[in-house]
C-alpha cells in the first residue's frame, strides 16, 4: 500500500482536495437553500440535477478524452467547476442552481473518469486492488473533512463558496504537473437490460434502489438537517456520520461477504439499514439517535454497492463482467436521479422525517427482495464466489471496470491454484 501511495500521491492529493470541494458545496447548498427560502421540492430538483449530469458525463467523457486528450479535458472541466462554485451565491434562484448542479455533476464525473484512468494505468495487476482501496479511502476522507470546513466561516457569506472553488483550482496543480497522459481507452458497451436482469435480478433491483439511497444521503441529508432545525455544527456531524460509517464498515462487511452467501448478507445489511432509518424517523428530536442512525445507514448502504456488483459477477462469465457492470452503473444512475426528487416530495408531505422514511422504504424493499431471491435460486458456496475490492457509489465507470479487471485476475489465479492443488492430489494418489 505504501508503494501505491508513493507512486500516486499527486493524484491522491488532488482527489482529496477535489472531494473537499465537492463535499463542501453539496452540504452548503442544503444550508443556503433553506436560508434563501427555497422549498424542499425545489431543493430536491437542485440535488437531483447533479446525478443527471453525472450520468450523462459517464457516457460522453470517454469520447471527449479520445478527441482532445486527458489533460485538456481535466483542465477544462476543473475550470468549469470553479466557475460554477463562485456563481452560486450571485444567483439566488433554484433553477439556476439546478443548472449549476447539473454542470458540476457532469464535470466531476468527467474528472473522475480522467483521474481513475490515470490511477488504473499506473497500477499493476498486483497493486490494482490496493490502489482502488486507497482511492476509496481518500474520497471518503475528503467528504468527511469537508463537513468540518463548513463550520469555520459564516455560512451566510460568500467565503464558503470561495473556499471550495479555490480547493478545486489547487487540486489540479499536483496532478497536471506530475502525470503524463495515458493512452486512449474504450468504454464497455452495457449488456442489454433484459439479459442483465435475467442473469442477476437482485443485482438490478438492488442497484436501482441503492442509487436512490445514496443520492438521498449525498444530496438531501443537509436539506433534512436544515429543515429539522439542526444547528450548523449538528448538521456537519450528521452529514459526516454517513461517511464515517461507510469508511469504518466497508472492509469488515466486504471481508464477510467473501465468506458466506452474499444474498443472505445483502438482505441482513439492507434490513438493518431499514430498521435504523425507522428508528431515526421516530426519534428525530434526539440528536445522538440521528448520529447513530446515520452511521449505521451509511455503513450499510455503501458496502452494499460493492456486494451487489460482486453478487452479479458470481453468476456471470468473466468476459461478460465488464458489460454487466456498465449496465448496473446505468441502472444505479437512474435510481440516483429519482432519489432526491422523491425524497423532496415525501418531505413536503410528511415533514423532515420523510427523508428517513424514504431511506427505510428502499432499504426494507431491498432486504425483502434479497430474502425472496434466496427462495428462487440455489446459492453459491464461498469457494465458488469471487472477490471484489470495495467501491464507493460515487466512482465513475473507469474505477468499476478496473475493479472488474481485478476480480477477473483474482478468479483466474484462484482457478489456477485449485487446478494445481487437484493435480498434486491426483499425483499423490497415483504414487500411493
Amino acid at each position: 500500500m505504501f508503494s501505491v501511495i508513493s507512486n500516486s500521491w499527486p493524484l491522491l492529493l488532488g482527489m482529496l482536495l477535489l472531494m473537499l470541494g465537492n463535499g463542501i458545496q453539496s452540504t452548503l447548498l442544503g444550508v443556503r437553500g433553506g436560508q434563501a427560502g427555497f422549498g424542499t421540492f425545489e431543493m430536491s430538483l437542485v440535488m437531483s440535477a447533479y446525478f443527471a449530469g453525472f450520468l450523462v458525463a459517464s457516457r460522453l467523457t470517454p469520447g471527449m478524452i479520445r478527441r482532445v486528450g486527458h489533460v485538456r479535458v481535466f483542465a477544462a472541466l476543473g475550470s468549469l467547476i470553479s466557475a460554477v462554485l463562485i456563481l452560486y451565491p450571485t444567483v439566488q434562484n433554484p433553477y439556476a442552481w439546478m443548472a449549476g448542479r447539473m454542470v458540476i455533476g457532469f464535470c466531476f464525473c468527467g474528472v473522475y473518469v480522467t483521474a481513475e484512468s490515470w490511477l488504473n494505468d499506473a497500477a499493476t495487476n498486483e497493486t490494482r486492488g490496493q490502489a482502488l482501496s486507497v482511492y476509496m479511502i481518500v474520497q471518503t476522507l475528503g467528504i468527511i473533512i469537508a463537513q468540518a470546513i463548513v463550520l469555520v466561516p459564516d455560512a451566510s457569506g460568500f467565503l464558503l463558496f470561495v473556499i471550495p472553488s479555490v480547493l478545486v483550482s489547487i487540486a489540479f496543480a499536483p496532478i497536471l504537473l506530475s502525470i503524463s497522459p495515458t493512452p486512449a481507452f474504450e468504454t464497455t458497451k452495457p449488456m442489454s437490460l433484459p439479459d442483465l436482469f435475467h442473469n442477476s435480478p437482485l443485482g438490478c433491483v438492488g442497484m436501482f434502489l441503492l442509487g436512490g439511497v445514496f443520492s438521498a444521503q449525498f444530496g438531501m441529508s443537509a436539506v433534512y438537517a436544515s429543515s429539522a432545525g439542526l444547528t450548523l455544527a449538528q448538521l456537519s456531524m450528521f452529514v459526516a456520520s454517513f461517511y464515517v460509517g461507510a469508511m469504518v464498515l466497508q472492509y469488515p462487511l466486504g471481508w464477510l461477504s467473501d465468506r458466506m452467501d452474499r444474498r443472505r448478507l445483502i438482505a441482513i445489511i439492507a434490513l438493518v439499514g431499514g430498521v435504523a432509518s425507522i428508528v431515526a424517523a421516530l426519534n428525530g428530536a434526539y440528536f445522538y439517535a440521528l448520529i447513530g442512525a446515520a452511521f449505521i445507514i451509511g455503513g450499510c448502504s455503501n458496502p452494499l454497492y460493492s456486494m451487489l456488483i460482486a453478487h452479479s459477477n458470481d453468476f456471470l462469465e468473466a468476459e461478460d463482467m465488464p458489460s454487466a457492470s456498465a449496465g448496473l452503473l446505468f441502472i444505479n444512475g437512474l435510481g440516483a436521479i429519482a432519489g432526491p426528487i422523491i425524497t423532496g416530495w415525501l418531505m413536503g408531505v410528511a415533514g423532515p422525517q420523510g427523508f428517513f422514511l424514504f431511506l427505510a422504504a428502499l432499504m426494507l424493499v431491498l432486504g425483502g427482495y434479497g430474502v425472496y431471491r434466496m427462495t428462487q435460486r440455489p446459492g453459491l458456496s464461498a469457494d465458488e464466489t469471487g472477490s471484489f475490492p470495495a467501491l464507493s457509489p460515487g466512482v465513475s465507470p473507469v474505477a468499476v471496470e478496473a475493479a472488474q479487471d481485478y476480480a477477473i485476475e483474482e478468479a483466474i489465479e484462484h482457478a489456477n491454484e485449485q487446478d494445481a492443488l487437484r493435480l498434486e492430489q491426483e499425483g499423490a494418489a497415483v504414487a500411493n
